[in-house]
């Protein structure tokens, strides 16, 4: 039997990044700010990501490229692994990212590489709970509730038939 599958998600868009609430404002505030430390010679295009932990604590992270690419690291990946290092047991519950060139930051909402999608699904699955992600573009933003939705036939430990904690 053949069957044909759609696939579709629901996410909330507000025009202005300043009609987002009060708790996700503070994460898109500080995604544009370290976004300014971005290290990003080679394209130009800086990025930073802020990671709300549960007790409230918020830890940021921006892309740092290298000259032997792919060597460097996304902004997510640099916030969730500060994240999982320094916080091992206080668990994300929602991550903005904000990217700029040189013109300011990006009109569109950016969205995660392949990699950091899937980096982000592996803590999803690691912690056993939703990571809200907040996307913010100059102008709007988009909320979208869980990476699954990002990234809906992900490849993750159930493939390996490994059972962990």
């Amino acid at each position: 039997m053949i069957r044909t599958n759609n696939i579709a998600f629901s996410y909330t868009e507000y025009e202005k990044t300043e009609e987002v609430n009060k708790n996700d404002m503070e994460l898109v505030i500080a995604a544009r700010e370290i976004a300014c430390n971005a290290y990003a010679p080679y394209s130009k295009f800086r990025v930073g990501a802020a990671v709300r932990l549960g007790s409230g604590v918020i830890v940021r992270g921006a892309n740092i490229e290298n000259a032997a690419f792919p060597s460097g690291i996304c902004a997510e990946r640099s916030a969730l692994s500060n994240s999982i290092s320094n916080h091992h047991e206080d668990k994300p519950i929602a991550i903005a990212i904000a990217a700029m060139t040189e013109n300011g930051f990006t009109d569109d909402s950016p969205s995660p590489c392949g990699s950091c999608r899937q980096v982000i699904a592996e803590e999803e699955l690691r912690i056993g709970t939703k990571i809200r992600i907040i996307l913010s573009g100059k102008n709007k933003t988009l909320i979208i509730e869980s990476i699954s939705d990002l990234l809906p036939l992900q490849f993750n430990r159930k493939n390996l038939k490994i059972n962990l904690p």
